[in-house]
C-alpha cells in the first residue's frame, strides 16, 4: 500500500498515473448544501488537466441528475452521466435476481424509483400488491409505515436489495442515522438479510469502472467502513480525506480492510508529493516510523511521540504507520491523547 512507502523525503503524488477520480459525495464534495471547502476548484483543476472525475454515492434518496445539478450549483462541471448511484448498482443487482418487468416494493426516495422505472421495472409501495422483490434506499421521510411494507412483502421469499448499509450521514447540522439504521430496522422485524449494492460492496464499484472506462481508479472517501473497504476490496487505490465522518481516532483503529493508501486533509493533498514513510523494527516490541519531519515510536503498548509535532498531518500518518506495522490489537495502546486534541484545535 502507498502509505507504507519506505524511504526519505517525499514521493510521488496521489494522483500519479491515476485516469479516473472516484469522489464520494457527502463529507468529500459537499456537506448538506454547502461545498466543503476547496473541494470545488480542486476536483475542477483536475478535470480540467485532463482526468476523468466521476462522483460515486451510496446517497439514494436524488437521481443522477438531481446530484449533477446540485453540484452544478456549488460550481463543479457536472453531467448526470458523471454521477454513479447506489441505486444504479442496486438496479443492476435485482436485474440478475428477478425477471424483467417484475414488480418492486421501493422503501426510499425517486432517485430509487426512477433507476427501476428507467430499467423497466414497475414499481408499487404496498405489500399488498405482492410484489416480487424489494428494495430498500434511504430518503429523509422514510418512515415507520415504509419500513412495515417492506416487513410484510419479505414475510415470502422475494429478493430484497439494499443500496447501501451507512450507519450514519453527514449532514449540515451534523451527524444524522443513515440507511444502514432503516435496513437495521426491517432485519429485526423479518429475520433476514438484504443483498447490498452500495459501497463497501463491490457492485457500486464495479458499475463506476464500468461507466468510465476506468484503468487505474482512485477512491476518495471520507468512510473507512464504506470508501475505503470498498476500494480495498475492489482492488482500487484510496485516500481518505479528513473532511467528513472518520478522524484520527477511527484511522489510528483502522482494521487491515480498512486502512487507505493515502491519509490527505483534503481534496488538494491528491496533487501534492506524498511523503515517503518509513518503518522500521529496532526491537521485538518496537516498532520506529518516520514521516517528513514527525517521528512516532510504538514502544510495547506505549506509542510515544519523539518528534515536536509541528506538522499534524505527517505526525497522524506516522502514528498510523507504527501502530498498523505492529500486531498489537488498537484497544490494548495507550495513545496520548494530544493526538487528538491538538487536530481538533486546528481544525
Amino acid at each position: 500500500m502507498a502509505l507504507f512507502r519506505s524511504g526519505t523525503g517525499q514521493g510521488p503524488a496521489p494522483l500519479e498515473g491515476v485516469d479516473v477520480i472516484l469522489a464520494d459525495l457527502d463529507g468529500v464534495v459537499y456537506r448538506g448544501p454547502n461545498a466543503v471547502p476547496h473541494a470545488v476548484d480542486a476536483l475542477n483543476r483536475y478535470a480540467g488537466e485532463g482526468r476523468r472525475v466521476g462522483y460515486i454515492t451510496n446517497n439514494a434518496s436524488r437521481t443522477d441528475e438531481a446530484v449533477a445539478a446540485h453540484l452544478r450549483d456549488l460550481g463543479l462541471r457536472t453531467e448526470a452521466e458523471d454521477v454513479v448511484t447506489s441505486p444504479q448498482a442496486a438496479v443492476r443487482m435485482l436485474g440478475e435476481l428477478v425477471e424483467p418487468g417484475a414488480l418492486v416494493l421501493v422503501v426510499g426516495g425517486e432517485g430509487l424509483v426512477d433507476e427501476l422505472r428507467k430499467a423497466g421495472f414497475r414499481v408499487t409501495r404496498s405489500a399488498d400488491d405482492r410484489p416480487d422483490a424489494v428494495v430498500q434506499g434511504f430518503a429523509p421521510d422514510v418512515g415507520w409505515k415504509h419500513l412495515a411494507e417492506a416487513s410484510f412483502a419479505l414475510a415470502r421469499d422475494i429478493p430484497w436489495v439494499a443500496t447501501n448499509q451507512d450507519w450514519t450521514i453527514p449532514v449540515e447540522r451534523g451527524i444524522a442515522p443513515g440507511n444502514g439504521t432503516l435496513v437495521s430496522a426491517v432485519h429485526t422485524a423479518v429475520a433476514k438479510l438484504p443483498r447490498v449494492a452500495g459501497k463497501p460492496e463491490t457492485p457500486l464499484f464495479e458499475a463506476a469502472r464500468e461507466r468510465f472506462g476506468a484503468k487505474r481508479p482512485i477512491m476518495v472517501g471520507d468512510r473507512l467502513d464504506t470508501d475505503i473497504k470498498g476500494a480495498n476490496a475492489a482492488g482500487v487505490a484510496s485516500a481518505l480525506v479528513l473532511t467528513g465522518i472518520d478522524g484520527p481516532k477511527q484511522l489510528i483503529a483502522a482494521g487491515p480492510a480498512e486502512r487507505p493508501d493515502f491519509i490527505l486533509e483534503d481534496l488538494r493533498g491528491l496533487e501534492q508529493p506524498y511523503p515517503a514513510v518509513k518503518v522500521s523494527h529496532p526491537g521485538p516490541e518496537l516498532v520506529d516510523a518516520r514521516v517528513g519531519g514527525e517521528h512516532c515510536v510504538l514502544d510495547g503498548i506505549d506509542l510515544r511521540v519523539r518528534s515536536r509535532g509541528r506538522n499534524r498531518l505527517d505526525l497522524l500518518r506516522a502514528a498510523c504507520a507504527a501502530i498498523w506495522n505492529s500486531d498489537k490489537l488498537i484497544y490494548a495502546l495507550r495513545i496520548p491523547e494530544h493526538l487528538y486534541e491538538q487536530w481538533d484545535a486546528q481544525s
